[in-house]
């Protein structure tokens, strides 16, 4: 024990004392069997002892009590094989002051040796505020980490929203492109109608996927979506119907290097406004009819109606004998009257049925000859004065078709040759077969038709200018026209004004159902 006091007395001198009172750090001395030879006024401040308290004492006071016995089994290792080292670093190493209470410390070991005695000195470090900090620390890290976990989560299921959107954007797609206008971005269901994917598509070319004359149309509006001008027009591509609405995207600069451009479908919308369109355009149409039927009946059915009152009232004064030749008069015109509203009142009918598409054909083996010859003995009766119906001696001609319909368009092609034509004047009859064809052509010696008015000849209610004066509803041929598409063939015609008019009925020998 003098010996240590000796060199205890030795380090209080001089500078040495100095520097060890004046260190930043808590500094003390220990020899080979722990006990503390000196300690300076920062570590007794830090312990909470009194000056000088500490020396003498066992440097396990400074270690809490369930660590000390492992201390002392550290220090006697330390000692045999003494070295330069620091403690705690990376460790939980904790200390205890003099009122139990414990804080984190290190511990830096270095040694010497004096009159042969082993001396270890330790700088010790009260590194409870760096504790502190690196909790704090290690708080704000678990707790930014936390939030970076959970904005990731969100983000990853808000991308998968948007994706999920996306896919399922109807009747077309959403795309991205850059500014090459490649694909950075598309989905949609309209890319399942063409079997593709958005991993088919990132970084190809979309121009490259379009027709030529398309992509000629769409490069430039894209363009100028580049310059900042949004976009929405509408294109046709194989047959189907887009609208197209394109935006710019600004990156952080405010550049647009990129462009949303959503494609939708809208073949369907076109289809169903078309129908619309001709809905209301029948519509339309149906009202004109209408209003030109109630105009053509009050005038076609007021003057046949007129002559057989008049006739009719005639009659009732012609009772004696020697009047019959009188009144067979007045009754042939109560009869032609009658036989007038009788076709009026079938031209409508035809119409209507036509209108509605409620006439079906009933296909059955015509012999067209007779035929003929039957209609033409009957229009006998309606022909003028010096007027004839010439059938010419072809071969017989036999046709599978509706022969209701075919009776219907000769009878009104007669007619209107007899009803145009002036007395003393020929109709011509014909019928020819050629390969699978047949070919009847109804020619008449009358007013024929102006050139100028020949392309509305088969519309609805026309009645050329010339005819204005002459009887009729301007429906007639308009019916044979249809009758006749409906028999699969074509109705034909040459006409010349003064001259007269031939028309050409050409039908399938065999017509379908």
């Amino acid at each position: 024990m003098d010996h240590n006091l000796h060199h205890i007395e030795t380090l209080k001198e001089g500078a040495g004392r100095l520097l060890f009172d004046t260190a930043a750090e808590g500094l003390l001395l220990v020899d080979k069997n722990g006990e503390i030879l000196i300690a300076n006024t920062q570590i007794e401040e830090m312990f909470g002892y009194k000056e000088g308290e500490l020396t003498g004492q066992q440097v396990e006071v400074l270690i809490p009590g369930a660590a000390r016995k492992r201390h002392e089994e550290h220090r006697t290792a330390y000692a045999s094989a003494p070295k330069k080292r620091s403690m705690g670093r990376g460790l939980d190493l904790q200390a205890v002051r003099k009122d139990g209470s414990e804080f984190p410390v290190e511990v830096s070991l270095n040694y010497m040796e004096r009159d042969g005695e082993l001396l270890v000195m330790g700088l010790v470090t009260d590194i409870s505020d760096r504790k502190r900090a690196e909790e704090r620390l290690y708080e704000l890290n678990q707790s930014l980490e936390q939030k970076v976990e959970e904005r990731t989560r969100e983000l990853r299921q808000s991308q998968h929203l948007y994706r999920t959107i996306a896919r399922h954007f109807p009747n077309g797609t959403i795309n991205v492109f850059d500014r090459q206008l490649r694909y950075v971005f598309a989905e949609g269901q309209e890319l399942f109608r063409y079997k593709l994917t958005s991993e088919n598509l990132v970084g190809t070319s979309y121009l490259e996927r379009l027709p030529e004359d398309v992509r000629e149309e769409i490069h430039p509006k894209l363009q100028r979506v580049f310059d900042g001008e949004d976009m929405s027009f509408e294109i046709e591509t194989r047959g189907q119907n887009y609208l197209m609405n394109a935006v710019g995207l600004p990156n952080i600069s405010g550049e647009i290097q990129q462009v949303l451009v959503v494609e939708q479908n809208i073949t369907g919308q076109k289809k169903a406004q078309q129908k619309v369109r001709i809905a209301l355009e029948k519509e339309r149409e149906l009202n004109e009819l209408k209003s030109r039927f109630v105009s053509m009946a009050s005038h076609e059915f007021r003057t046949p109606l007129s002559t057989i009152l008049t006739s009719i009232s005639l009659l009732r004064r012609y009772n004696e004998g020697g009047q019959v030749e009188k009144r067979l008069k007045h009754l042939n015109r109560i009869r032609t009257s009658v036989q007038n509203l009788t076709t009026i009142l079938n031209d409508f009918l035809s119409l209507d049925k036509l209108e509605e598409g409620r006439i079906e054909t009933n296909i059955r083996e015509v012999k067209v000859n007779e035929l003929i010859y039957d209609i033409t003995e009957e229009m006998e009766t309606h022909t003028k004065a010096g007027q004839s119906i010439l059938l010419s001696n072809g071969v017989a001609c036999n046709i599978h078709t509706d022969d209701h319909m075919l009776r219907n368009v000769l009878i009104n092609l007669l007619s209107n040759a007899i009803k145009y034509s002036p007395e003393d004047s020929n109709v011509y009859v014909s019928c020819e077969q050629h390969d699978d064809q047949l070919k009847i052509s109804v020619q008449d010696q009358g007013i024929g038709i102006p050139l100028s008015e020949q392309e509305h000849l088969f519309s609805r209610f026309f009645r050329a200018s010339n005819a204005v004066n002459i009887q009729g509803t301007g429906l007639g041929l308009h019916i044979v026209k249809r009758y006749v598409d409906l028999l699969g063939g074509r109705l034909t015609f040459e006409s010349i004004p003064d001259k007269g008019t031939t028309f050409y009925v050409t039908l399938p020998l065999h017509a379908e159902e």
